[in-house]
């Protein structure tokens, strides 16, 4: 009745040993590191950076406790860890003198950190510690509002010359174009020149919807963004600044930033660990941009930095440092780029497909069709300083639309046309939001959370042992399982935890224990009817078990509709609080219930269950039927 089949058991231990490994890590504190990321969209950082900097160490004599090369969001870092201060002190000089010749154009960011101080072994199975949030750690917070009428204004603006340079092609001639808060208006003398526009625009700009009306002294036509056309803008507007954000604030050398989108039009910025507000500013509002030139003919086949330059053409950099002659005229900037995206040639080889505006391909196919054969260059400047993405020979005239090929591998396409689309920001930005928090605000806030929830939980632990005895105890170790998977959960998904989650973490005791509360009053129950204690175990689990279930589905909806709805601090408190259920539906249930069957199940002739006084009503014996006369006569009499 009351004992669990050895598959359960073994399901309680995986998870008790789970919890165990996973959590382990938040308790060895962090150690002193240094963190390489690359200072420069170009360069990116790969396994061969982690090579080179064991390298770097082993010239230098320096002991590193391990070096790690991670994957964090969009980007990646080499990071160090070192035994001490002194230590860090050499790793960084000897890291930056190897990776950084010229520390006038560092190519990579070498910044101290703090990393888990865990062993080996458990960074070898990925149990690492929860990431603290800004108001744990410490850091500064910016709240930045995107213009989604400037992301509209850009786009119309490439969709006008679209527009025109198309009409001019198909001969059509129009008086004028107009934009308007969400389209265009293009303005023509005669109705059927009106309709030729209006057949030829729906085709080729499907982004608005077109329609015709009467005009004093001529005929309108207006377009006007579709639903689709106008989120899809906007989202794209999103996404390319969010993406430009995240190269930036990788020079910072930020172990964990926040990006992410809040509400509709607003994005958070939260950088852990930085404390220079206007460093942080500089960066995310910094401006970059990209232009396309021409090679020089006349240039050097080698040229080096200290070589003569004709005066109308500039030396570059590209990649590892490569040197390349390009032209001072510019063909199009970054401006003129309306998409960017990986694909393949007709080859099934890797390439970049690129889509300009209207001014921009018109320029360019003048330019291409004179210059077929000759080499062209796409390049970054950041910080007035310029490096070339690629350079690519013109095989034939180009347009609007093209295609870069080269020795591309799948993933350096991805990459290339991530740095074509996200040089620059897609819509203007406006900081309305900052705060700064330091370092000891965030060790007090770690220590008052990690006292509230340790009260919490020892208060809860006494009453359930003085009220229930050793059901009481069952239900305290199970709260301590719940406790323990919560923590391996959140540390297994990497999450952050903030001060909400922490609030969340001590609800989530107050909450789970109601599992028990239910079963052990069910068990109560049970014993006050006259049930033996061995059916009252099994009646009160599993009786209880549709309102614990019915209870905490309800709480999880509401926990989900915060996740779905909310964001920022509520999302963080979510998180918590729905994984807080799941795990207390397991501890709660199943792991109580095995404590319970593995105490009492063994017992054949079980007479009582330590479970806390069973209160029965005074006149209980009193008001209970007398037996019928037929049971009466039924039974025998007592022998004397």
């Amino acid at each position: 009745m009351n004992r669990y089949p050895l598959w359960k058991y073994l399901v309680i231990l995986v998870a008790l040993a789970i919890g165990l490994i996973y959590t382990l890590p938040n308790f060895f504190g962090e150690a002193p590191a240094v963190q390489v990321s690359s200072a420069k969209v170009t360069v990116k950082v790969g396994l061969a950076l982690q090579q080179r900097v064991e390298q770097a160490l082993m010239q230098a004599q320096i002991e590193a406790d391990g070096v790690m090369f991670e994957q964090i969001g969009p980007g990646s870092t080499v990071k160090v860890r070192l035994p001490d201060g002194d230590t860090q002190l050499k790793a960084r000089d000897a890291i930056a003198k190897a990776l950084n010749p010229d520390p006038a154009d560092p190519s990579y960011t070498i910044a101290f950190n703090l990393i888990s101080a865990s062993p080996n072994w458990l960074t070898a199975v990925h149990a690492l510690p929860m990431y603290l949030g800004l108001d744990l750690r410490g850091g500064v917070h910016f709240l930045l509002q995107v213009d989604m009428a400037g992301a509209l204004t850009k786009k119309l603006d490439g969709l006008a010359n679209d527009a025109r340079s198309t009409l001019r092609d198909k001969g059509i001639r129009q008086s004028g174009i107009d934009k308007t808060a969400d389209g265009l208006v293009l303005h023509f003398i005669a109705v059927p020149e009106a309709e030729r526009a209006r057949n030829v625009l729906a085709d080729s700009i499907r982004e608005l919807a077109w329609s015709t009306q009467a005009d004093s002294g001529g005929v309108r036509l207006s377009g006007v963004f579709t639903p689709a056309a106008r989120k899809e803008a906007q989202e794209a507007a999103l996404k390319q600044n969010i993406v430009t954000l995240h190269n930036r604030v990788n020079e910072l050398g930020v172990a964990e930033p926040v990006i992410q989108l809040q509400g509709a039009d607003r994005i958070v910025v939260q950088l852990p660990g930085v404390q220079d507000t206007a460093k942080a500013k500089d960066i995310i509002g910094r401006t970059a941009t990209l232009e396309a030139r021409l090679a020089d003919p006349d240039a050097l086949r080698n040229p080096r930095p200290g070589d003569h330059v004709a005066p109308g053409s500039e030396l570059f950099t590209q990649g590892n440092g490569a040197p390349v002659i390009l032209k001072k005229q510019v063909i199009f900037t970054g401006e003129r780029i309306v998409s960017a995206a990986a694909g393949f040639d007709d080859r099934q080889r890797p390439s970049v497909n690129i889509k300009l505006d209207a001014q921009g391909g018109r320029v360019l196919r003048e330019v291409s069709r004179e210059n077929i054969g000759k080499p062209m260059g796409i390049v970054l400047f950041e910080k007035g300083k310029g490096e070339v993405l690629t350079v690519a020979n013109i095989i034939s005239e180009l347009g609007s639309s093209f295609q870069i090929t080269g020795s591309y591998s799948t993933e350096a396409a991805n990459d290339l046309a991530l740095l074509l689309r996200a040089g620059s920001l897609a819509a203007p930005m406006e900081i309305i939001e900052e705060s700064t928090i330091g370092p000891s605000l965030g060790a007090d806030n770690i220590r008052k959370g990690f006292h509230s929830v340790s009260w919490g939980f020892a208060a809860i632990s006494a009453f359930m042992v003085l009220y229930y005895m050793l059901f009481g105890m069952f239900s305290v170790l199970a709260l301590a399982l719940n406790l323990l998977l919560l923590v391996a959960a959140l540390s297994l998904l990497q999450a952050t935890l903030t001060l909400p989650g922490i609030a969340a973490m001590a609800l989530a005791l107050g909450m789970a224990i109601d599992s028990n509360v239910l079963i052990n009053e069910r068990i109560r129950e049970e014993l006050r009817n006259g049930v033996s204690p061995q059916m009252a175990i099994a009646n009160g689990f599993s009786r209880a078990w549709a309102t614990i279930l019915d209870s905490n589905i309800t709480t999880l909806i509401a926990g989900l509709a915060m996740l779905a709805f909310g964001s920022g601090p509520v999302r963080g408190f979510a998180v918590v609080h729905c994984l807080g259920i799941l795990t207390s539906m397991f501890s709660a249930v199943f792991f109580a219930r095995g404590l319970a069957n593995l105490w009492y199940g063994g017992r054949k002739r079980l007479q009582s269950a330590s479970i806390g006084q069973v209160w029965k009503p005074a006149g209980d014996a009193a008001e209970l039927p007398e037996a019928p006369a037929e049971e009466a006569a039924a039974k025998p009499a007592k022998k004397r």
